[in-house]
């Protein structure tokens, strides 16, 4: 899944190539992503883009009056190119949901895209982007925090570090792999309870939310579109590095799975040498 790096690069991207120009046609190949009615997306048409920004894992390009936002979920990305081809998509033909044109029919443009047969791709167009009711929920952006801010919002909260650090009502931007990376680096369990941290930790939970981040967006930002997902496996420390050596001590990176995703974590750095219990193991073995 996209997360705050590499939607603020995605945005970045779409600054430096797409604003100035003017929408010229939307194609629509699949309804199911259109999450608004009203204003059409033909509303679109002939409105100047003057803007690229990102509100959590929202990108939001913005055209005159209006805003395209999208989530991308879990398999959806964002595919730029050139010189798009003119003729209109088919609907329900190949993995592209909706063709942004710029300028002209054979010009610029982007393709929104979405792998597999679970479906979470999301696309509104809207005159404020806290019409989006996932946008009016978010928290703070999870780079606008320091460890005060972070003492605030865990105070009183029982539940656990990583389940925390991914609600986005919570904090905005952060996703499954960084939230591994930022506890990894931060010394800390997934399974901590987040109003129990000590100042100690949030102090080092903040510097790992700032670093992990912005070395990521720094990593990302001026990268093609497509090379991204790359960019971002490569600075992976522990998440998807199941049965790997930690790279600070050693020890094997370790997974807890759940139904439909898993988290990774060093037992050495993290739990005091301890593997975290797999409840889905537990329940295979009983």
């Amino acid at each position: 899944m996209p997360e705050l790096p590499e939607v603020e690069a995605l945005a970045h991207h779409l600054r430096e190539h797409a604003v100035g120009a003017t929408v010229f046609r939307l194609d629509v190949a699949s309804l199911s992503v259109l999450k608004t009615a009203t204003p059409a997306w033909t509303e679109l048409h002939g409105k100047e883009v003057t803007g690229a920004t990102r509100h959590g894992k929202h990108l939001d390009l913005v055209a005159g009056d209006l805003h395209l936002v999208v989530h991308l979920a879990r398999a959806g990305w964002l595919r730029w190119s050139d010189a798009l081809s003119p003729a209109p998509l088919k609907p329900g033909k190949g993995p592209i949901s909706l063709r942004v044109h710029l300028d002209a029919a054979a010009g610029p443009g982007f393709d929104l895209t979405e792998a597999g047969t679970k479906k979470g791709l999301a696309v509104w167009i809207v005159r404020d982007p806290n019409e989006v009711p996932s946008i009016a929920r978010l928290g703070p952006d999870a780079l606008s925090l320091d460890a005060g801010k972070l003492g605030e919002l865990f105070a009183g909260r029982t539940e656990r570090l990583k389940t925390a650090l991914t609600d986005q009502s919570l904090i905005a931007g952060i996703g499954n792999a960084y939230s591994d990376e930022i506890m990894h680096m931060a010394k800390l369990s997934p399974y901590a309870t987040t109003g129990k941290l000590p100042s100690s930790a949030l102090e080092g939970l903040a510097t790992a939310v700032q670093e992990v981040l912005t070395s990521a967006v720094t990593r990302s930002v001026g990268q093609d579109a497509a090379r991204l997902k790359g960019e971002k496996r490569s600075g992976l420390r522990v998440h998807a590095r199941t049965g790997l050596p930690c790279p600070v001590c050693g020890d094997t990176i370790r997974e807890i799975s759940f139904a439909d995703k898993s988290f990774q974590y060093c037992p050495t750095c993290q739990t005091g040498g301890k593997p975290l219990a797999d409840r889905r193991l537990s329940r295979l073995l009983k």
